[in-house]
């Protein structure tokens, strides 16, 4: 089970119509500023906070209980003139968790609301071996060797925007949600999809896109946990291929030309062949 928290600014477009024409700015830094404080208060509580729309985020928030919700919601309404509501779901995925935190109507303090399927004020999910929470962070493979060097930046641009949508769609069939985290990183909330399934559905976006994607997968109790491991996973993969690259170098010590092939070698660019997908848990 996961539990969502839906973070909504309220009246937030007829709002922003009375601060003139000339405000486009201002709220690039509003946005930008609320989005750090709102982080940093659920990061304390071990929860992960990713944007939606600009006036509309989600936070992954096993652990965090009704009245840890209302203190953080206190702190940032205080900070800032913006009516705001937090509405909390939890569901066997997270896209179900962010429906039923949609239609939550039970009102426990001025701009909070839960789900029926929530329990007491004070119940927070993450209790039983239920309340597992897996994120997956996916990154292009050879990026800055291979994609920045044969495409202007706004074209990079582009093709992230692609991948995220191709990766949004077919992650949504197994209800997770997919965030950009910015760079050309993603990350996937869900529940306990298999490594096998992940990586098959990472072949299709690579297939399509004929870019070529790698993988962590982190399981944990909490979002910021199992974020954690997603990275950390995903960072293995590149000492691993670091530590094969050094084997081979050495083995063609001397041999420059060889040692050109090893460092672009087509398992970093290809999109056949096995994905690279490492899953860590710390249950």
């Amino acid at each position: 089970m996961i539990q969502i928290t839906l973070v909504r600014l309220e009246g937030y477009g007829p709002w922003t119509a009375t601060l003139g024409s000339d405000r486009e700015y201002r709220l690039q830094i509003l946005q930008s500023r609320l989005y750090s404080d709102i982080q940093e208060q659920f990061a304390k509580r071990n929860g992960l906070v990713f944007f939606n729309r600009f006036d509309e985020m989600f936070s992954v928030s096993n652990g965090i209980s009704v009245e840890e919700h209302r203190s953080i919601l206190d702190v940032i309404t205080t900070s800032y003139d913006l009516k705001m509501s937090m509405r909390i779901g939890i569901g066997e995925t997270p896209y179900k968790a962010h429906e039923r935190a949609i239609r939550a109507s039970r009102m426990v303090s001025n701009g909070l609301f839960v789900s029926d399927s929530l329990g007491g004020e004070g119940d927070a999910y993450n209790k039983s071996d239920d309340g597992l929470v897996q994120i997956m962070h996916i990154d292009v493979d050879g990026s800055t060797t291979d994609v920045s060097s044969r495409l202007m930046p706004y074209d990079i641009s582009l093709l992230v925007m692609r991948l995220h949508l191709e990766l949004a769609e077919r992650f949504l069939k197994r209800g997770a949600l997919t965030f950009f985290l910015g760079g050309d990183n993603f990350m996937v909330v869900s529940s306990r999809i298999g490594k096998e399934e992940v990586e098959e559905t990472i072949k299709h976006v690579m297939a399509s896109t004929s870019v070529r994607l790698k993988c962590g997968i982190g399981i944990a109790r909490e979002a910021r946990s199992a974020a954690m491991l997603a990275t950390k996973a995903l960072d293995s993969i590149r000492e691993m291929r670091k530590s094969s690259m050094m084997m081979n170098s050495k083995k063609n010590e001397g041999d420059t030309a060889n040692m050109g092939i090893i460092s672009h070698g087509s398992e970093g660019f290809s999109v056949n062949g096995p994905v690279s997908v490492v899953e860590l848990s710390c249950l």
